[in-house]
């Protein structure tokens, strides 16, 4: 089972694809008020209150950063080094995790140096200490006067990732049907989500009750002190933005330089921001067939009785696995992340009109994190682990079942699955959700860029007002582009770009509302 997320690795693969913008930044006259210097013992507006000094003074032993089995090393002008932060953060004193850190020093000198900024990538639970050196050719201008920091949440790849499942069994789940027809399929969809819940317990142990945003959130203002900035520079990308809401709420009198893409809504719920989702990617699937002369509603009739049909009868890949219906859903879904994968989507629907359902399965497997050996990341059970502890609301089978019509109202293709993925993601979860959504308003806080996208799929555009609003007066700044894929800036326009970056390099803040039409 695999919810079409706020972000995943593969997302932000689709994304890197869309190239970068050439966007113009500031002439670096205002090195502010906001500078920062690299000294462990910098003043701090608002200190993580009650942690002990041996985590607030610890100094990190940066070295070459190391290859993993799912992420090469990078190059040399990467470096990586380990935070600790407390297990329970109700128990300071108790025991600790770490977390592994990834930073590029500013390329421009200490003399130009504002400090850090911070990147999460979203999911929950994509690696920051992955992404972070490809994404550097996206912020290439911002990396003059930041050092560029990333990091692996807790409970994320190299912190502490947390395994539910092997290959073997990742790939057997492949085969259950994640919109039933029948009380057998039901039961089967049920009783594998149950049983993934099972394998996170017992992977993860203890960890499994501190991996919330909001524990997240505390360790970003640990890392604040440790890296030795007075405020928090921070860039968060879909999910990102939700996890830069709830720190802006946690230690507003911290907040520097925050921008927040891709938004995703803080006042939905589970069951609103699946609906915020179905909305987002029929609105994309819409886009990209009128971009192939096709009418939206016929064009996603014809998927959708393709997609029937594949129910019916799985279709047969080079490979020699079958491609299941929802398999080709997830094959559907990540080109949509970017326009530039539109062309892609063409071919792999025509093949699979003509009986090869290997190009969906291909796509199917780079949002799933497969590898051509049959290996799997780690993406989509941090994800899990992360978004079930978060998220208080449960639906029943039954409540679900209630709810599938509206679901399918507002998208033929993707409404069934989205409707039944709101009982089955956190199905029988071990632990209890932390709240219905979260708390991100910030009074007194800095302003906050909130950058939404007319044409994103995962993060309707909608959201980003409701973040701006939620933030509150004179704190959130909406920046709208009328543009197509998961996220705005390096998307192709300078306007967006060169407004992020004279926000973030010289501390301009736009007007309120304003739009980027290319």
């Amino acid at each position: 089972m695999t919810r079409f997320a706020r972000w995943t690795a593969a997302a932000a693969a689709a994304l890197l694809v869309a190239g970068c913008g050439s966007g113009s930044s500031g002439d670096g006259k205002d090195e502010g008020k906001n500078s920062d210097t690299p000294s462990a013992a910098a003043p701090s507006s608002g200190t993580a209150s009650g942690l002990p000094a041996s985590l607030t003074s610890q100094k990190l032993d940066w070295g070459r950063c190391k290859g993993t089995s799912d992420s090469p090393a990078p190059g040399s002008g990467w470096q990586c080094a380990t935070l600790k932060v407390p297990l329970d953060y109700a128990k300071p004193e108790g025991g600790t995790i770490g977390l592994t850190l990834i930073r590029s020093k500013a390329t421009g000198g200490q003399s130009k140096r504002i400090g850090s900024l911070l990147f999460n990538f979203g999911g929950p639970g994509g690696s920051g200490v992955s992404t972070m050196p490809a994404y550097e050719s996206v912020v290439g201008q911002l990396h003059e006067r930041y050092d560029l920091v990333s990091w692996d949440p807790r409970g994320v790849a190299a912190s502490e990732g947390v395994r539910c499942r092997s290959d073997k069994a990742i790939q057997a789940a492949e085969s259950v049907d994640a919109t039933p027809d029948d009380a057998a399929e039901e039961a089967a969809y049920f009783k594998d989500a149950a049983d993934f819940g099972k394998g996170c317990e017992k992977a993860a142990g203890k960890l499994l009750s501190h991996v919330s945003t909001t524990d997240t959130a505390r360790d970003m203002d640990l890392m604040r002190q440790v890296l030795g900035d007075r405020k928090m520079h921070y860039f968060g990308i879909s999910y990102g933005t939700e996890l830069g809401g709830v720190y802006a709420h946690l230690f507003p009198k911290n907040v520097g330089r925050l921008v927040l893409d891709a938004v995703v809504d803080p006042s939905a719920d589970t069951v609103g921001h699946a609906k915020n989702q179905t909305l987002g990617f029929q609105r994309a699937l819409d886009d990209y067939l009128k971009s192939t002369g096709q009418d939206p509603k016929q064009g996603s009739q014809k998927i959708v009785d393709l997609l029937n049909r594949i129910d019916t009868k799985p279709l047969p890949t080079a490979g020699g696995r079958k491609l299941t219906q929802t398999l080709a859903l997830t094959g559907i879904v990540l080109p949509l992340y970017s326009e530039e994968g539109w062309p892609r989507l063409t071919s792999a629907l025509k093949a699979a009109e003509d009986g090869d359902g290997s190009e969906l399965l291909d796509l199917a497997d780079g949002y799933n994190d497969r590898d051509s050996s049959g290996h799997y990341g780690t993406t989509t059970h941090s994800q899990r682990v992360i978004s079930c502890l978060d998220d208080k609301q449960r639906p029943t089978p039954a409540e679900t079942k209630k709810l599938l019509p509206e679901f399918e109202k507002i998208s033929p293709v993707f409404g069934d699955f989205m409707g039944w993925d709101t009982a089955g993601w956190c199905h029988d979860w071990p632990v209890a959700g932390q709240y219905d959504n979260p708390e991100v308003s910030a009074p007194g806080a800095e302003p906050v860029l909130v950058v939404g996208n007319t044409g994103d799929p995962a993060t309707p555009y909608e959201g980003a007002r409701k973040m701006a609003d939620e933030l509150g007066k004179g704190v959130g700044v909406e920046l709208t582009w009328k543009g197509e894929g998961h996220g705005a800036y390096g998307s192709g326009s300078d306007c967006v770009d060169s407004t992020v970056n004279s926000y973030l390099l010289d501390g301009t803040v736009p007007k309120d509302g304003k739009v980027c039409a290319s």
